[in-house]
């Protein structure tokens, strides 16, 4: 046997045993790109009698009905409890339509990121530019909307800081968006431009208006052509200004801000007062597809999507964050999920997928305005992402309420 043979043997045999050891001897070369799907074998299976116990608690908080719909590498599982209508007591429905509220600005900010990849608008212009003389600051870029890092107030803190007078005044009104911004700008201005995010329904109002103003078209019709028709959302609709939500559909419960008082049936509006930050209409299924679709590369190329991923923090848990459009949570276990979350008044909406878009969530309460409820129905995120915590037994609805932070607001509340 010659010299390199034997030499070929000897780096067999280490190999052999660091392998089996669990160890991968170090090299000089780059490693290669993982197999989509090769480390997913070790994600954990999602505890679904966790989502139950979630879905109770918002329950437990005020919400009639509640639901979700959890789509990973061994199919599609879906809960649901208590009633999607209180009048006719007809149970919550996982194929039923819903108001998604700000779970649109994800919607708005696809489209307006596919402009910029057709080079129809630049992410780090300003607003002026496309839009002359509507902002009062020149320095407000295209990205500072999408970010919530414009400085623009949030004309919903005073519409509705009493909610359900404020909800009443609007739910039959049709706005036009300059109505809407000029809402915002007769308030002072929260921050300089880029400098801190807050979040306000005005940005993604404003990008509404730069979609309609470079395409020349409404957004029903953009989101239709650049979303809709490609994923096959048959459930997904922005109808605005119609007041009704077609079909088999869930009915929206708003809590006044007085305890005890009895709760309002929200689910006819026009949802004018929001339009392109939270007017959509879907459903459990469709918003995983969505999310999923938007996660794999179907929507946006790796370069934009890239960009609508790259995230800054929007509280001191550095466990939550905010990139183009797009929340991004990380988990207890480690994971981290994009999506949004939603609130228009009678919903509560989540929709979330893993990085690879193998994993997804979407769960919905039919309430607003009870913080706790929005609180309670983010725990199907940890349930459905991390599966069961290895030393821990099922978790009572008041334990889920004890450990979860306070769901983020996308809507003023008062309770």
């Amino acid at each position: 046997m010659t010299l390199n043979n034997r030499r070929r043997l000897a780096a067999c045999a280490t190999l052999i045993a660091a392998l089996a050891a669990g160890v991968v001897p170090a090299t000089s070369a780059s490693a290669a790109p993982a197999v989509p799907g090769a480390t997913k074998a070790t994600a954990p299976a999602p505890d679904m009698e966790g989502v139950v116990a979630a879905l109770n608690a918002a329950m437990a908080e005020g919400a009639p009905g509640a639901m979700a719909r959890f789509t990973g590498p061994d199919g599609v599982q879906a809960r649901t409890v208590g009633v999607r209508d209180r009048e006719s007591g007809a149970a919550m429905d996982v194929r039923a339509r819903f108001r998604i509220g700000s779970v649109s600005k994800t919607f708005s900010s696809v489209v307006l990121l596919q402009l910029v990849q057709e080079k129809k608008l630049e992410l780090d212009a300003p607003v002026n530019r496309y839009l002359p003389g509507l902002l009062p600051d020149d320095r407000i870029t295209v990205r500072h909307l999408l970010r919530h890092r414009s400085g623009l107030a949030d004309y919903t803190d005073a519409m509705f800081e009493h909610t359900v007078p404020g909800f009443e005044a609007v739910r039959n009104r049709v706005f036009s968006y300059q109505e809407l911004v000029d809402l915002s700008l007769s308030e002072p201005r929260t921050t300089e431009p880029g400098v801190a995010y807050k979040y306000s329904n005005t940005n993604f109002v404003v990008v509404g208006m730069l979609i309609e103003k470079i395409t020349g078209k409404p957004v029903a019709k953009e989101y239709q052509r650049r979303i809709i028709s490609p994923l096959g959302l048959r459930n997904t609709s922005y109808v605005h200004p119609d007041v009704r939500i077609a079909g088999l559909h869930v009915r929206g419960y708003l809590h006044p801000d007085e305890a005890g008082a009895p709760l309002v049936d929200s689910t006819e509006q026009t949802v004018s007062w929001a339009q392109s930050a939270g007017a959509i209409i879907s459903s459990p299924a469709d918003l995983n597809t969505f999310v999923t679709a938007l996660m794999r590369g179907r929507l946006l190329s790796s370069k934009m999507l890239g960009e609508m991923t790259t995230v800054t923090p929007t509280d001191t848990t550095n466990t939550r964050f905010y990139g183009l459009g797009l929340r991004r949570y990380d988990l207890s276990c480690g994971t981290q999920v994009y999506g949004h979350t939603g609130t228009v008044q009678g919903f509560y909406t989540y929709a979330f997928a893993t990085a690879d878009g193998r994993r997804s969530l979407s769960a919905m309460a039919n309430t607003s305005n009870k913080g706790s409820a929005n609180t309670a129905l983010g725990g199907t995120l940890e349930a459905a992402f991390c599966g069961k915590k290895p030393t821990a037994k099922a978790s009572s609805p008041a334990q889920l309420r004890s450990t979860a932070l306070p769901a983020e607001s996308d809507l003023p509340e008062n309770r």
